[in-house]
């Protein structure tokens, strides 16, 4: 199949895939990245994929690639839309890995990353350190856990199933001393998904943080602390980037968590908690990954590594990305004293 569209269509280019609901800074480092290694990126959105049987040999219609298939595909974005639409898009992608077309991330990693039930079930089977978490329909029960939770100090996260960058989150239970309820769920789509809120010492001249680790292939080769004197530290949110060294323990914590989620690359964010093993616990673990605020802490060539590990590991063809000793040691030279604004 591969070589079918590499002969065909395409001219005798090697195209890739670049599946995003919007081009920007990422997709042009994907692309430029994947040209210094003789392929051409090609961005389509999948809400312009179609199914169509009579159309092509393999049933799928990809914008710009005619009859033939991609080589590959990178997922970068999928755009919201209903329910209806959002099954139409992944199953695209599920379409594609059943003919043998790699994907990355695949619909099936996607899909356990963006559901945050999933993702916090799939690490605690793994047992890697996250925070407890429900995700239940009976406001009821809801509410007897978050009077346990309270009653013992905690304050709890509310997230929405389907969130990024920090978005639609807040938090209820005892916080800052004050009793805050749950809201009824009939707002929030009949959902709660909770998650115990993991504290830290902070103050305004020291305010907190959490790192983002990016893990490429299942090895960590990038980190970053994320400060901000909110307790949302994404870097949508206002969050600064701060260099910070990849230690070991947050390196294995970070990894175990993208292998739980079978994820070809992800950005996991872990809070720092002391009386966790490693000192850490993580929090998300993001299928679709921004890093242009790591990218400016970072000499690392992140859109290279994505890249390369895709075109070895995954098309098993011969590349220079190698992940190796000295590779990491490049990334964890760098001290904690260099901050950039995302």
């Amino acid at each position: 199949m591969i070589a079918a569209a590499d002969e065909g269509a395409s001219g005798g280019r090697r195209r890739v895939a670049i599946f995003t609901d919007e081009t920007g800074w990422h997709t042009r480092k994907l692309r430029q990245a994947l040209t210094r290694r003789g392929f051409e990126g090609r961005c389509v959105d999948l809400e312009q994929c179609r199914f169509d049987s009579g159309a092509t040999p393999s049933g799928l219609v990809i914008p710009g690639f005619g009859r033939e298939l991609p080589l590959a595909g990178i997922v970068r974005g999928i755009a919201g839309g209903s329910l209806e639409q959002i099954t139409k898009r992944l199953g695209i992608l599920h379409a594609l890995r059943e003919l043998g077309v790699p994907v990355y991330n695949d619909a099936r990693a996607i899909e356990r990353s963006v559901d945050k039930a999933m993702t916090s079930f799939l690490l605690h089977k793994a047992g890697v350190a996250t925070p407890p978490s429900w995700a239940l329909e009976s406001e009821p029960q809801a509410r007897r856990i978050l009077m346990r939770e309270a009653s013992a100090g905690h304050s709890l996260v509310l997230k929405p199933m389907f969130g990024s960058q920090g978005k639609g989150l807040r938090r209820v239970g005892m916080v800052d001393g004050v009793s805050v309820p749950l809201p009824e769920l009939a707002a929030l789509g009949g959902l709660a998904c909770l998650q115990r809120f993991v504290p830290q010492p902070e103050s305004a001249a020291a305010p907190g943080f959490d790192w983002r680790v990016l893990v490429v292939g299942g090895r960590a080769i990038a980190a970053m602390k994320r400060v901000s004197p909110h307790w949302v530290r994404n870097v949508a949110q206002g969050a600064r980037c701060v260099a910070c060294a990849l230690e070991p323990a947050l390196a294995r914590l970070a990894e175990g968590a993208a292998a739980a989620l079978a994820m070809d690359y992800a950005g996991v964010d872990l809070v720092p908690d002391p009386g966790a093993d490693c000192g850490a616990q993580v929090i998300e673990v993001n299928g679709v990954a921004a890093w242009r605020g790591l990218q400016r802490v970072t000499p690392f060539d992140i859109a290279q590594a994505i890249v390369d590990d895709l075109l070895q590991r995954r098309m098993g063809l011969p590349c220079a990305f190698e992940p190796t000793a000295a590779a990491e040691a490049r990334v964890c030279q760098f001290g904690s004293g260099v901050t950039r604004s995302a």
